[in-house]
């Protein structure tokens, strides 16, 4: 089970990171906003109204399944708060990291769109 709880922190990594860059797919797959763009509101959407994603109950649920302790706080201040930032999550800072996932998908959507008939299709071959 520890294993299985260690798997989730990896899923939740992987997440973040989809919601953050996935719309750069967009310039590869046509169909990638159809993914990205959902998951880019639940990750805004966490942060701006101080939900808890439901990925850090379940790795509670797994770490004290095999006798761990889980944790109280969101997996982002557990996990990647302490790595960037030394101070504990604030309000403040879910709204700057809310805004972040915002502003960084509008820019690379701006350019998706700027790209506009060459989306999703590959350059000429060499």
């Amino acid at each position: 089970m520890t294993v299985l709880a260690d798997l989730v922190i990896l899923a939740h990594i992987l997440f973040i990171l989809f919601v953050l860059f996935g719309g750069l797919l967009a310039f590869r797959w046509r169909w990638a906003p159809l993914l990205h763009l959902p998951a880019v509101v639940w990750g805004a959407a966490v942060e701006l109204f101080g939900w808890v994603c439901p990925l850090t109950p379940l790795e509670n649920l797994l770490r004290r399944a095999t006798g761990g302790t889980g944790y109280s706080v969101s997996f982002v201040e557990r996990h990647l708060v302490p790595m960037v930032y030394p101070a504990e999550l604030t309000r403040e800072l879910q709204f700057l990291l809310g805004g972040a996932v915002i502003a960084v998908n509008a820019l690379v959507y701006s350019l998706v769109l700027l790209r506009g008939g060459n989306l999703g299709r590959r350059g000429p071959s060499a």
